[in-house]
């Protein structure tokens, strides 16, 4: 266990073990999460988690299902 400090911006420094074992590099952004007695860093991740319901949900298409050919057709 090591110790760190709050610096007077409010800033914890992180023991390089830490860094390396979690695989965290300069400049990664972090969720700080109130636990009560305690803070839980978590890496923040680059896009939301979706399903692909989310995703399909924002393409609805309310008419007769397209043929093959009529794609073609109209890509050309």
């Amino acid at each position: 266990m090591e110790i760190t400090k709050v610096s007077s911006e409010g800033q914890v420094i992180l023991p390089e073990e830490l860094l390396k074992a979690s695989g965290w590099e300069i400049g990664q952004e972090l969720i700080a999460i109130n636990m009560g007695d305690s803070i839980l860093l978590k890496p923040k991740k680059p896009f939301p988690e979706t399903t692909l319901n989310d995703v399909a949900a924002c393409l609805k298409y309310e008419g007769s299902p397209k043929s093959l050919e009529d794609m073609n057709d109209a890509i050309s």
